[in-house]
């Protein structure tokens, strides 16, 4: 448990220091963020306001999981595969956002890349992981991911080829990133919600850790390939993730831009696949599903009806519409975010008494 705390001690601190350092260099260098003109008019306000801050969380992230190594704290030697390529995941979709930040700076417009240069960064990077995932097996022959379809664990009878399995990988990673990437529309909205989620799966894989088939082969037991090393990733998540929003709390100071976003989604992708929990990562990331749902819904009954299921989507902006101030709407999500993860573990747990039992 000791390298999990450090692991989010150190991300945090590295987080929480390095930021304000990124707010001051770009706002030196009048880097800003341009707002959607479509957007609430209330938002116009933000316009200018230092973005990128995501790279404050990616260095915070693999500070905190190698500073675990480094330091001799680790139950392990070294870096695990698993964790090595949860954090390559997260590591290239932040530079696909990154470059994606890069350009609307540049030309100081509110678009980057072009939907088809995303989705071919985000398919690279899913492939990529999906065929490495499938290799590096322990000793035991656990590979990082399985060909399995997974809730808690894996459904034996439900198996993948590989193309289906890079297939639902590739959705998986575009689904999440972009899942996540929608929800930060507000001030620490997506920062907050996505430590709720990282904090529920910190608690799962150190519960499968100590319940792991390699050291307690008992029943109910977890065949996953590394728990703890990913349960130190999520503690550096969680850390890295609560020192970015110390200054992109409302009003926010910086925003994470699509290099957080992008990169945090990608992390809940290869979490949910690392872990054997696809399936319960749609309920303890309910939130971000529930916004790229309304996105969805908006363009499905729009075109269908020419009429607008919500005021604006994705649906937080609804809310603002509605004359809900800026800050009940984020606190009130990040609310919804918290019991979503609590209504996760408690399926979690739910099923594994129902496995001993």
């Amino acid at each position: 448990m000791r390298q999990i705390l450090f692991s989010a001690m150190i991300a945090l601190a590295v987080s929480i220091s390095l930021t304000p350092l990124l707010i001051k260099l770009f706002a030196t260098r009048r880097v800003g963020q341009e707002i959607r003109a479509d957007g609430p008019a209330s938002h116009q306000a933000k316009r200018g306001t230092p973005t990128m801050g995501g790279i404050a969380i990616l260095v915070g992230i693999w500070a905190g999981y190698l500073g675990s190594h480094l330091i001799g704290m680790h139950d392990t030697e070294s870096p695990s595969a698993s964790g090595l390529l949860v954090l390559g995941l997260a590591t290239a979709l932040g530079i696909v956002g990154f470059l994606d930040d890069s350009i609307k700076l540049r030309k100081r417009r509110n678009l980057g890349l072009t939907a088809t240069g995303k989705y071919v960064g985000q398919l690279g990077a899913a492939v990529i992981f999906g065929v490495l995932a499938l290799r590096f097996p322990d000793s035991t022959g656990l590979t990082p991911a399985s060909r399995h379809l997974s809730y808690v664990r894996d459904y034996p009878m439900v198996t993948f080829g590989i193309v289906l399995f890079l297939v639902l990988v590739c959705f998986l990673v575009v689904a999440w990133s972009n899942a996540v990437n929608i929800t930060d529309g507000l001030d620490g909205l997506a920062a907050g919600s996505i430590s709720c989620a990282l904090g529920a799966y910190m608690i799962i894989t150190f519960w499968q850790y100590t319940n792991a088939c390699t050291t307690t082969p008992e029943v109910g037991c977890y065949n996953v390939r590394d728990p703890l090393d990913l349960g130190v990733i999520c503690a550096a998540g969680v850390g890295a993730c609560i020192g970015f929003l110390w200054w992109n709390a409302p009003p926010a100071k910086i925003f994470m831009g699509d290099t957080g976003s992008l990169a945090l989604g990608g992390l809940l992708a290869g979490l949910s696949i690392t872990t054997r929990t696809e399936l319960l990562m749609a309920v303890v990331g309910a939130l971000f599903c529930a916004e790229i749902l309304s996105v969805l819904l908006q363009i499905v009954v729009f075109r269908s009806t020419g009429n607008r299921l919500f005021k604006m989507a994705p649906f937080h902006h609804h809310f603002e519409l509605s004359d809900w101030p800026e800050t009940t709407v984020i606190i009130r999500f990040w609310l919804l975010a918290g019991i979503a993860a609590a209504v996760g573990l408690m399926l979690f747990y739910g099923e594994y008494l129902a496995a001993v039992g």
